[in-house]
């Protein structure tokens, strides 16, 4: 006997992903598939685009962070679920790692799966969909993905580039309106290497407060700051304004795989009241906490690492920052601009000096493909003609990358002739320009 059926789903198959899924873009993975890449077989590959300190293998962690984790390991209860918001011990040592940013307690950390997901809980919890968020621009544009997703409107604000990348007051302003849900600073910077001076900070945040808008600081390179230069956190310097500050082991401590970070909320007036602390451990719920192996190895990681293995990092990158710096101020038609801490270096990329090419993205294309080596474009950070290299390579592997790139830059760029600059590019003449402006632009 055959049993009639009436339909109850739909009459044609059409599965389609989420707006969530459809709205979010990786502007930075979406530039390097994209980009025409084919590296000499006959050179070396240096990746200088790897914003992963571990991925040469020259930088380890301290052997104390490798120990504490073996030890963890063997304990029956670090692989256990830990609360969503983390185990109380391990929030307790951040907020004592954290005390330079002002008053924390353990009641203020939330323990989250990477710096990243501290960014996205926070973004999820400060706006609404059609609400706006300020974020820098250059910047590393993490905030710009996971924001989008959720249909936030992303606005930028201008850094200064002769003036270590400072933020321009006037264009931070001017991008406020009645919909703007927080300001996102990043510092020390990703990929400028800025590191903010207190009393700039306070200009931040007066702005900040003058116009009621909470701040996200993004402190993942906290302590990765370079000699004359320190570290002050944004929420120690506010008196008003709150503050939720997303920060993590990954950079500092060299363990970038190992994914544990953690949002701090700031709060001296009780603006935030309890809905927004509430907030942000509902969307820690979403995971149910970080690895918990980590979270037991936490406060041995913070209180037991010994200060030399921090300061033989910053000593090393900040050689490689000055090693690049020296090499490439001296290659025509680029303008490498020394950082202050992290581990970048922004160069601007003089494109009138390389007529061949319309934009930065076919000059780094270019030169990995004849030097093999691959630099980010500023694209990637909202930033046209400049392109990002990393600083913790090996130190024979910078000095050669600077040679190729200082080679290339030598075969392609616009060569003097007589009273005229034409280009020479495959010895065919393609642009003329004006002896006066080449004096020009190549100073």
């Amino acid at each position: 006997m055959k049993m009639s059926c009436r339909l109850r789903g739909h009459k044609e198959w059409n599965v389609r992903a989420s707006t969530l899924a459809r709205n979010t873009y990786n502007p930075i993975r979406d530039v390097i598939e994209t980009l025409q890449i084919k590296p000499n077989p006959k050179k070396s590959y240096i990746p200088l685009s790897v914003g992963d300190p571990t991925a040469f293998g020259n930088l380890q962690p301290s052997e104390n962070i490798i120990d504490a984790i073996c030890d963890i390991a063997k304990q029956n209860d670090s692989r256990n679920y830990a609360p969503t918001i983390g185990h109380r011990e391990a929030r307790q040592a951040v907020a004592e790692y954290s005390a330079h940013q002002g008053m924390v307690s353990a009641d203020d950390v939330i323990l989250c799966s990477g710096c990243s997901h501290a960014i996205d809980i926070t973004l999820s919890v400060i706006a609404d969909a059609g609400q706006n968020v300020l974020i820098p621009r250059p910047g590393y544009l993490i905030h710009k993905t996971l924001g989008e997703g959720l249909g936030i409107v992303i606005k930028y604000y201008d850094l200064l580039p002769d003036q270590n990348w400072q933020v321009d007051l006037e264009s931070l302003e001017s991008q406020i309106d009645e919909n703007t849900a927080a300001i996102v600073v990043n510092n020390p910077s990703n990929p400028c290497g800025s590191v903010y001076t207190r009393e700039h900070l306070k200009d931040i945040v007066d702005v900040a407060s003058r116009n009621r808008v909470p701040i996200i600081a993004d402190e993942i390179y906290e302590h990765f700051v370079f000699s004359d230069h320190e570290f002050t956190a944004i929420s120690s310097v506010s008196k008003d304004v709150p503050v939720l500050t997303c920060s993590g082991v990954t950079k500092r401590f060299l363990v970038p795989g190992w994914r544990l970070g953690w949002v701090i909320i700031h709060d001296r007036q009780n603006i935030f009241n309890k809905e927004i602390r509430s907030g942000l451990m509902s969307m820690a719920t979403r995971i149910l906490g970080p690895n918990t192996l980590m979270q037991k190895a936490l406060p041995r990681i913070l209180k037991e690492t010994p200060q030399s293995f921090y300061d033989d990092t910053i000593r090393f990158i900040e050689s490689q920052a000055k090693l690049a710096y020296q090499e490439l101020k001296k290659t025509p038609g680029l303008r490498p601009i020394m950082p202050q801490g992290s581990m970048y270096m922004m160069i601007e990329i003089k494109t009138s000096l390389f007529p061949k090419f319309d934009n930065e993205l076919q000059f780094i294309s270019k030169m990995c493909n004849e030097q093999s080596v691959l630099c980010i474009p500023g694209k990637c950070f909202n930033y046209p003609n400049y392109m990002r290299i990393v600083l913790t390579v090996p130190e024979e592997i910078l000095r050669e990358a600077c040679v190729r790139i200082t080679q290339f830059c030598e075969d392609h760029m616009l060569k003097k002739l007589d009273n005229d600059v034409v280009s020479i590019v495959q010895g065919e003449p393609t642009r003329a320009a004006s002896k006066k402006n080449f004096q020009k632009n190549i100073a």
